[in-house]
């Protein structure tokens, strides 16, 4: 990845004008008649990210999607940096949103991570996508309000809100990376983990001594046992959001105490 494959790289004024669609952006009515717009851009970046990844992702690989050149793409976004933004912001307006009101809100906080889950097993490419300077488009800001809800009226601060967020969405995208390279490692070698780790055994044996590394051979076992794998995405998905709710529970008992 680039070292402006990030949010917020490219010129703020301009990818917040394509962002809100407003007056001034690239790919106004200027020029010669448009053979396609911002969206059909967009969309046909999502879906070569998707399918390939963001190494694949280049204004030449859009234009050969939509079939124009590589410089009728310019019309419609400045270039690669703000075109990751609106990529970003598409994906969030998109993404499933279920009705919170009325929910206990454990069940609400653990929504909240389902939803951010399923965004990055569909699209993949935005769990390596840094935005800790988020382009504050539609889709970002609908996002965010509507998962603040999940912490609204449990006598948190504002600012105790967005970190309790912060650290959920930490949590699901760092597992969410884990379960995507595990994925990348089976399909690029041809084997699953399971294989892999049984090919491994024999020498491991031979060479991991229960008497020298008496813990990491027990519990790394007893893992290896209960996942097939050194490793279970699922497992620690469901035990590090149930490890989470509790933190937040204590945080949210201290207030009301």
């Amino acid at each position: 990845m680039g070292a402006r494959e990030r949010s917020s790289a490219g010129d703020p004024v301009r990818t917040l004008e394509l962002l809100w669609r407003e007056p001034g952006q690239a790919g106004s009515a200027r020029g010669p008649k448009q053979r396609t717009t911002v969206d059909a851009v967009v969309a046909a970046a999502i879906e070569i990210a998707d399918g390939e990844g963001l190494n694949a992702l280049t204004m030449r690989s859009v234009a050969a999607k939509l079939g124009v050149t590589p410089m009728a793409t310019y019309t419609y976004v400045p270039g690669k940096a703000e075109l990751l933004d609106l990529m970003l912001d598409s994906v969030y307006q998109r993404m499933s949103r279920r009705e919170l009101t009325g929910m206990p809100w454990r069940e609400k906080v653990s929504v909240i991570a389902a939803e951010n889950r399923e965004l990055l097993e569909r699209h993949s490419w935005v769990a390596y996508l840094p935005t800790t300077r988020p382009a504050l488009g539609p889709g970002v800001t609908a996002k965010y309000d509507h998962e603040l809800q999940a912490f609204d009226g449990l006598g948190l601060t504002d600012l105790e809100m967005d970190a309790a967020l912060t650290y959920l969405l930490g949590f699901v995208t760092s597992v969410a990376r884990i379960a995507i390279d595990s994925a990348r490692a089976a399909a690029d070698s041809g084997e699953s983990d399971g294989e892999w780790w049984q090919r491994a055994a024999p020498l491991l044996e031979r060479v991991l001594s229960a008497d020298r590394y008496p813990l990491a051979v027990r519990v790394g076992a007893a893992a290896g046992q209960a996942h097939d794998s050194a490793y279970s995405a699922n497992h620690a998905y469901d035990f590090g959001l149930a490890r989470t709710l509790d933190g937040f529970a204590a945080l949210i008992e201290s207030r009301s105490g």
